[in-house]
C-alpha cells in the first residue's frame, strides 16, 4: 500500500474567504493531478489566522461557512481526495455574551471534506493564551478525536489522525488520538516566526513522534499578517523522528511525501528536504516578507522612508528594496544643520546602488522658523532635546505629507534598543505606518547590514550598503558631536540587558548577578519603564524574537512597581 499526502504551504489573507477558498481550490486540484490521498492546509485557512475579533461577528463567520461549502463542492469531483480545512466552527446554543450580543461558541476546527461532503470536524483541544495568542478570547477548548479512514492506492484503508498546533505539544491530545486508531498523524499550524522556532518546532515533535512511534505530517501556514510572520516550513517526521520532508522557508509550496506499508508500519518514500536557512538569512527573510505582505495585503502603492546616511535607516531601505523592488520604494534625505557631509554622500550613494528615487529637502528653514516662533516663550532657556526633537517631528512631518499626498506608507527607522530605551522621537522618527525593525536590536541591526552586503538573496546583483555607513559610529546628528552612546552603555552591553529583562522576564538583580553592571542594569529597566508611553503610540512592525514590543508585551503605563 502507498499513502499520498500533499501539504499546502499557503500564504492566506485574514477576512479574504473567497480568496483563501479559491487557493485551498486550486491547490486541491494540483494535489489530486499529483495522486494525492490527503491534502493538509494550514490552521484557520478559510479566515486566515489570526482574525482577531472578526471572530465576534456573525456575519464574519457566515462568510468562512460560505467558503468551507465552496471548497466542499468544487473538490467534490476530485475522486479519492481527503481536503483537511482549518476554519472556525459554531456549535449548538449560545456561548458568553459580548456588550449584550449573544456570539456563538467557537471551536477552532478541522474539517474533512470528501466527495462534496464533511466527513469529519474536529476541534482544537488546547488553546494557546501567551506570548501573540488570545484563542480562548474566542474560542473554547473541544472533546474527541479526529481520526478519518482513507483508502490508499491499493484500496487499503489507512486511518489519519488530525491534530490542530498546539495539540501536538501535550500529551493528551496525541495519545487519545493513537487510541483512536492513527496510524499517522497529520498536524496543521499556525505557529508565528521567532528566530530558532523553525528548529524548535521539528525538535520538539522529533521528540514526540519518538515517544509514540508513529509518523507525522506538519502542515504550516507561510506569510506576513500584520506584526508576525509564519515562516512555512511544512515538514514530515517518520517514526524514528527522522526528518524525511521539508517544503522551503518563506515561500508558498505544495509538499508531497508518500508513505509505504511496511510491516504494519508506514515508511517513507523519498522526498525533498529543504535546508533551514542560516541564522541570519531567515532573520533578513523574514522582514522582507513582513514588510511585502503588510503593503501588498493592504494595497499600499509603496513604501517611503527618510534616509539619513545612518545604519538604520539604510538597513530599511535595503529590506523594503528586497521586499517591494526599487520602483515602490522612495528615499528623503532631510539634512539639518548639523548633517555631516559624509551622511549626504553616503545617503546618495546608497539610494544610487539601489536605484531607488532620492529626494533632499532641506529642514533648516522650517527649522530656524520654529525656533523663532517658539523664542519668546524659550527665553534664558538652554537649547536641549527640545530643539533636537523639533527637528525630528520636522522631519515626521514631510514624510507624513509625502505620504498623505501619494499614497505610500512611511517606514519608521527605528530599531529594539531605541524602543526599549525611548530614544526615539513621539511625532518624529516615530511617526510612519510599519516599523520595519522595532525588533531588531541595535547589534543585530550591524550584523545583518554585514550580512546582506556579503549575500544577494533575492538577485538584485547590488551590495546595497557603503561601507561607511556600517563603521561609522552612530548618531542621531541632532546636536554638534553627537554620538548615539554618549548616554547609553555600549550596544553589546545594553542588547543584553534588553534580552534578559524584557525578553526573557529575567530580575535586575540576576542579570547583575550573571555579570553585567549594576549601575548599567538599573539605567536601561529604568528607561524600559519610563518609556511605554511612547511604545505604546508606536507603529506596528515585524515580530522576530519570542518576546517583541507588540502584543508580546502588555505592561500599565501607569505604575507604581518598580522592580
Amino acid at each position: 500500500m502507498t499513502l499520498h499526502i500533499c501539504v499546502a504551504q499557503l500564504n492566506l489573507v485574514v477576512g479574504d474567504t473567497v480568496g483563501n477558498a479559491r487557493q485551498i481550490i486550486e491547490a486541491a486540484h494540483t494535489a489530486h493531478a499529483q495522486g494525492a490521498h490527503v491534502l493538509l492546509t494550514p490552521e484557520l485557512a478559510v479566515s486566515g489566522y489570526a482574525a482577531e475579533d472578526l471572530y465576534l461577528r456573525p456575519g464574519f463567520l457566515d462568510a468562512c461557512d460560505d467558503a468551507l461549502k465552496t471548497i466542499a463542492v468544487q473538490t467534490a469531483g476530485l475522486s479519492g481526495l481527503h481536503v483537511v480545512v482549518g476554519h472556525p466552527q459554531r456549535t449548538p446554543g449560545v456561548g458568553r455574551k459580548d456588550r449584550s450580543v449573544s456570539v456563538p461558541t467557537l471551536l477552532n476546527a478541522a474539517s474533512v471534506l470528501h466527495a462534496g461532503r464533511t466527513t469529519m470536524t474536529y476541534g482544537k483541544r488546547e488553546l494557546p493564551n501567551y506570548q501573540v495568542f488570545d484563542e480562548r478570547r474566542y474560542f473554547v477548548p473541544a472533546q474527541g478525536d479526529g481520526v478519518f479512514e482513507v483508502q490508499d492506492s491499493q484500496g487499503q484503508c489507512v486511518r489519519v489522525g488530525v491534530l490542530i498546533c498546539e495539540d501536538a505539544w501535550f500529551d493528551a491530545p496525541v495519545v487519545s488520538t493513537l487510541g483512536a486508531g492513527a496510524q499517522i498523524l497529520a498536524v496543521i499550524n499556525a505557529s508565528p516566526f521567532h528566530g530558532g522556532k523553525g528548529a524548535e518546532r521539528e525538535h520538539r515533535l522529533a521528540e514526540r513522534v519518538r515517544a509514540v512511534g508513529v509518523p507525522l505530517v506538519y502542515a504550516h501556514l507561510v506569510g506576513g499578517q500584520d506584526e508576525v510572520v509564519f515562516d512555512g516550513r511544512s515538514f514530515a517526521l517518520d517514526a524514528q523522528g527522522h526528518v524525511v520532508a521539508r517544503a522551503a522557508a518563506f515561500e508558498t509550496a505544495l509538499m508531497s511525501v508518500s508513505w509505504a506499508s511496511q510491516a504494519g508500519r508506514l515508511m517513507p518514500l523519498p522526498a525533498a528536504v529543504t535546508a533551514h536557512p542560516e541564522a541570519d538569512e531567515d532573520l533578513w527573510r523574514a522582514l522582507v516578507m513582513g514588510v511585502r505582505d503588510y503593503v501588498n495585503k493592504n494595497r499600499f502603492p509603496g513604501v517611503l522612508l527618510g534616509l539619513s546616511g545612518g545604519i538604520d535607516s539604510a538597513l530599511v531601505l535595503a529590506i523594503a528594496v528586497d521586499a517591494l523592488g526599487a520602483d515602490r520604494v522612495r528615499s528623503v534625505m532631510m539634512p539639518s544643520p548639523y548633517t555631516a557631509d559624509i551622511s549626504w554622500i553616503d545617503a546618495r550613494d546608497m539610494a544610487q546602488r539601489l536605484g531607488v528615487r532620492y529626494d533632499e529637502i532641506g529642514i533648516e528653514p522650517t527649522f530656524l522658523a520654529l525656533q523663532a516662533a517658539l523664542a519668546s516663550d524659550f527665553a534664558g532657556l538652554p537649547a536641549d532635546t527640545t530643539e533636537e526633537n523639533l527637528q525630528a517631528r520636522i522631519r515626521g512631518t514631510l514624510l507624513m505629507a509625502l505620504s498623505n499626498k501619494f499614497g505610500a506608507l512611511v517606514l519608521t527607522t527605528g530599531n529594539k534598543s531605541e524602543m526599549a530605551t525611548g530614544y526615539c522621537t513621539l511625532y518624529g522618527d516615530m511617526a510612519g505606518g510599519f516599523a520595519v525593525i522595532k525588533d531588531v536590536v541595535k547589534t543585530a541591526v550591524f550584523r545583518l547590514a554585514r550580512w546582506r552586503n556579503q549575500h544577494d538573496p533575492f538577485g538584485t546583483g547590488q551590495q546595497p550598503i557603503p561601507e561607511r555607513i556600517i563603521t561609522r559610529p552612530p548618531s542621531a546628528e541632532l546636536r554638534p558631536d553627537q554620538k548615539d552612546q554618549d548616554s547609553l552603555p555600549p550596544y553589546e552591553v545594553l542588547d543584553a540587558i534588553i534580552e534578559h529583562y524584557m525578553e526573557n522576564d529575567e530580575s535586575p538583580d540576576s542579570i547583575v548577578q550573571a555579570g553585567y553592571n549594576a549601575d548599567a542594569v538599573a539605567q536601561v529597566v529604568r528607561l524600559i519603564r519610563l518609556n511605554e508611553y511612547k511604545r505604546r503610540q508606536a507603529p506596528i512592525g515585524v515580530r522576530v524574537t519570542h518576546r517583541s514590543f507588540g502584543k508580546d508585551w502588555r505592561y500599565p503605563i501607569t505604575s507604581h512597581y518598580r522592580s
